[in-house]
């Protein structure tokens, strides 16, 4: 699936979302996909000198999704209703009760919500057996979070990671690993001056590409990735499956809207 094709799908969900709120007497504003364009997940290490030198670790990029976040149209607009009115608006976009609808994630965690509320309307909208594409998509967000447990504890990756550290020291920064340099880095609102923000982000990166850590890392993450998803086969095919069929669907739905 191509993004804009995963734009296609967010884009006619967020209408769908949009419509059911307002038959339900209540307002919703669709959102982008990516509100920040330019923000990225660095899940091992910053391995891009380019990025960092623009950026940081990001905590400008993090302001910004925390701006969206907080000041939002729609937080807005829940946080201005009356008290007595509040409550049934969020179960208008949720549901009364968090169950009825359930799946398990690849770590064995159950997920459940309601299937009454508009998120599962604008959802069943595009994939008709909410229920299984529930159970897809849980299996399929859990995956990550397990590759990259899988791929931080193999020996390869500590080796690496042993190498990027001895760059780090050389360079002035005293880490074990990348994840001791995110730990100290201060919290978003609070940030390091973006001189020494930035230092040390190019240092990261550049000891990133020198070490041969950026490139084990994506090594080993594609190694996992493929074994995932051959061990979750079912539930990853019904994934894509269950997208691509939705397509069609989604497409009627912009267009639909756009000659509104």
């Amino acid at each position: 699936m191509t993004e804009p094709e995963a734009d296609l799908l967010h884009t006619a969900e967020q209408i769908l979302l949009r419509d059911c709120m307002r038959d339900r007497g209540f307002v919703y504003e669709p959102v982008p996909r990516q509100p920040v364009p330019d923000a990225r997940d660095f899940p091992y290490v910053v391995d891009d000198p380019e990025w960092a030198r623009r950026h940081g670790y990001g905590s400008d990029l993090d302001r910004k999704r925390e701006e969206i976040s907080t000041e939002g149209v729609n937080e807005r607009y829940f946080r201005s209703l009356p008290q007595e009115r509040r409550a049934p608006a969020i179960a208008a976009a949720n549901g009364s009760r968090p169950d009825g609808l359930s799946a398990r994630a690849s770590d064995g965690l159950k997920i459940s919500r309601s299937p009454d509320g508009c998120q599962s309307q604008a959802e069943r909208g595009l994939y008709p057996d909410l229920a299984a594409w529930f159970q897809a998509r849980v299996t399929v967000d859990s995956l990550p979070p397990l590759r990259g447990g899988q791929v931080i504890a193999d020996g390869e990756f500590r080796g690496a990671t042993r190498k990027w550290s001895v760059c780090m020291n050389a360079a002035g920064y005293a880490f074990q690993d990348p994840a001791a340099a995110r730990a100290a880095l201060p919290p978003p609102d609070r940030p390091f001056p973006r001189e020494r923000e930035v230092a040390m982000a190019v240092a990261e990166a550049g000891c990133a590409r020198s070490s041969g850590l950026a490139e084990t890392a994506a090594r080993l993450d594609r190694k996992y990735d493929t074994e995932l998803r051959e061990k979750y086969g079912h539930d990853v095919t019904a994934w894509l499956r269950f997208r691509l069929d939705a397509l069609p669907r989604a497409r009627a739905v912009v267009e639909a809207d756009a000659e509104r």
